[in-house]
């Protein structure tokens, strides 16, 4: 077996499982589950179309580099998106991927270079796969906290020159999971000056990207910034976006990877034997979902809706804010994390993820500890049933 997996820790739902075990919450309140960031809305209905009309691609193994129109949409939306007009080629420079979890996993295993004792830098809290796939690619991982006192990002500034030496790898996750901090364009330049420096690649998670509110400025890209300070080869760079989030389609399994032309030509390699070539049914749904808006707008709707009855809710009874992105809210808590989340359910039979099993302990303690994260993934009126039966807790504490 392959030894580095004793080094992978159990999933944080696994530990939430765990948590909850022998607990029975009362019988008469239909459960509620703020825990998993899998949206609940419906998927639209074109999507399905496509993929029902297009069922006859069952007869015909796909390739991996995926359809040339749907590259293709997908450079127009990175285009107009973030404004990079023609920059990005479809031939060269885009690769469907199945999700971006298979993909961001996958990508450590083709670009790190084990014999060297490889470095893996990335946001703590995280998503768990940077984690799994650094140890797995057998890279050491470290965690950069995302306190309050650094608006929830990085806290790129603790980062020995040494360390940016030995990092191969940068996951960035913008807007971020669980706190939803964006990187504003300034930053992004800032680690992509390091990363030329170094000679690392920054692999940038944007899954959230197309959640936010209206009125505000929608998150910048990894490559709009180093679009914006010349940088068109987007050398070094490489985003990673999904229908999951966007579309409302976890189910599809569909997303991109874009960037740098020859990290994309060596993971199209390692995808070749990898096997994971996206069925061509889901490649025409895509095509149609990445040159669609319309649902996105209404689903950004939806998002604001949630957040309005929630927070009004809860600003009196949780210290906690609104995100600049995603759907996740992260408050504090007035106990223990988990304990807060075990009492919950016992209480309220409503399930939130405790903040610590989202984060790694590091020299400054765990960020996580004492906030949990809620995903407004349900209907807007079980998000707010949800919020009155926290308030109802928190008044019994």
């Amino acid at each position: 077996m392959n030894p580095d997996l004793a080094r992978l820790q159990p999933y944080p739902f696994e530990k939430l499982a765990q948590l909850k075990r022998g607990v029975t919450p009362p019988a008469e309140l239909p459960p509620i589950a703020l825990s998993i960031g899998e949206p609940k809305d419906p998927t639209p209905g074109f999507i399905h179309e496509a993929v029902l009309s297009h069922l006859h691609g069952l007869s015909a193994y796909p390739s991996t580099k995926g359809l040339a129109a749907l590259r293709e949409a997908i450079a127009d939306w990175l285009g107009r998106r973030f404004d990079l007009c023609d920059s990005v080629d479809p031939e060269r420079q885009v690769l469907p991927v199945n999700g971006t979890r298979e993909a961001l996993f996958a990508f450590a295993q083709a670009v790190v270079d084990r014999s060297d004792g490889p470095l893996v830098l990335m946001p703590n809290p995280f998503y768990q796969i940077y984690e799994g796939a650094a140890l797995l690619a057998g890279a050491e991982p470290r965690f950069l906290d995302c306190r309050a006192e650094n608006g929830f990002r990085p806290d790129f500034d603790r980062v020995s020159e040494a360390d940016w030496r030995r990092c191969q790898l940068l996951y960035l996750c913008s807007p971020g999971n669980p706190a939803g901090a964006v990187l504003d364009i300034e930053t992004l330049q800032g680690l992509i000056g390091k990363a030329l420096k170094y000679n690392f690649i920054i692999a940038a998670d944007e899954c959230y990207s197309e959640i936010y509110a209206e009125h505000q400025q929608a998150p910048p890209s990894l490559l709009q910034a180093a679009r914006d300070m010349g940088l068109e080869s987007f050398r070094h760079c490489v985003v990673f976006h999904s229908l999951s989030k966007r579309s409302n389609a976890p189910g599809l399994r569909s997303g991109f990877v874009a960037g740098d032309a020859d990290i994309i030509e060596c993971f199209l390699l390692y995808r070749t034997y990898h096997g994971c070539a996206m069925p061509l049914q889901h490649q025409a749904a895509s095509q149609q979902a990445w040159a669609d808006e319309q649902h996105v707008r209404a689903s950004r709707e939806r998002y604001r809706q949630k957040f309005d009855a929630v927070l009004e809710i809860l600003n009196d009874a949780l210290p906690v804010e609104r995100p600049q992105g995603g759907f996740y809210l992260w408050p504090e808590t007035p106990i223990p994390d988990t304990d807060f989340a075990r009492g919950l359910f016992e209480q309220q039979h409503l399930t939130v993820l405790p903040g610590r099993y989202l984060s790694r302990d590091t020299a400054h303690g765990n960020p996580g500890a004492n906030r949990i994260r809620m995903a407004l993934v349900p209907a807007l009126d079980e998000c707010v049933e949800a919020a009155k039966r926290i308030h109802t807790y928190i008044e019994t504490l």
